[in-house]
């Protein structure tokens, strides 16, 4: 029998990279997936790549908190109440030094890595309250724990942000029948290398892990038996430090 039979799963910033990644994976193991993101086109290119009767796609701003309600309603009313929360859509930019950031930049990842989780949290948490059963999985960073200029400050107390609010709401939650894991990835070769300061070579590329790693280790978190609970996870390239 696989593993997810059953489930719903929701997977933001499922069009691409580390979303696609969880998708393919949850779908394998039976469950039926709604993947959401900003850009349409995207997620019509990832459903046509899936290939699956069980996936839907749902184009919302998710920094929105309308677009969000409007989401978790969508998905619920199609495939049925989420039970596990995926927690993956972000971006960075090219000018993430301090003195490059400005308010609207600053703004900019705070509302697309911290507020879309929370907008996301909040509106499928109820429902997981009211059936005392539900997984909420942040991607987070290593930058979420080890701040940096690589990712730049922006980006790290965003991801910082996700972290925390993983954290408190595990320990609010954890005799509701609620987990809440957080996973910290380090490099990985996505979309958003496009936007690093100075360009990513192939063979950088090569070295660094894969989405298909990290949606590995979502997966790792989503089969576990509900009396288990994984509060936190760093998985990360072999040769990247971790101090």
């Amino acid at each position: 029998m696989k593993r997810l039979a059953g489930k719903i799963a929701l997977v933001t910033g499922g069009g691409s990279g580390i979303g696609l990644g969880v998708a393919k994976a949850f779908l394998g193991e039976g469950a039926r997936v709604a993947i959401a993101g900003r850009t349409e086109s995207r997620l019509r290119e990832a459903a046509k790549s899936l290939a699956s009767d069980s996936l839907m796609t749902h184009a919302a701003d998710l920094a929105d908190p309308d677009a969000v309600r409007s989401l978790i309603k969508t998905v619920t009313d199609r495939l049925g109440p989420i039970d596990i929360l995926v927690n993956n859509a972000g971006l960075n930019i090219k000018e993430r030094t301090f003195r490059e950031l400005t308010p609207d930049s600053w703004q900019l990842l705070l509302r697309a890595n911290l507020d879309s989780a929370f907008y996301c949290t909040h509106e499928v948490l109820p429902a997981m309250l009211k059936r005392k059963d539900g997984l909420i999985i942040n991607v987070s960073s290593i930058a979420g724990k080890r701040a940096g200029p690589l990712g730049g400050a922006a980006y790290a107390a965003s991801k910082f942000g996700m972290s925390a609010l993983g954290i408190c709401l595990a320990a609010e939650e954890k005799d509701s029948g609620i987990r809440v894991s957080n996973i910290y990835p380090g490099e990985v070769d996505t979309p958003i290398l496009e936007v690093r300061p100075q360009a990513v070579s192939a063979e950088h590329r090569h070295r660094i892990l894969k989405p298909e790693d990290v949606a590995a280790a979502v997966l790792f978190v989503a089969t576990l038996p509900p009396h288990v609970s994984i509060p936190e996870l760093v998985i990360k390239p072999t040769w990247q430090v971790y101090v």
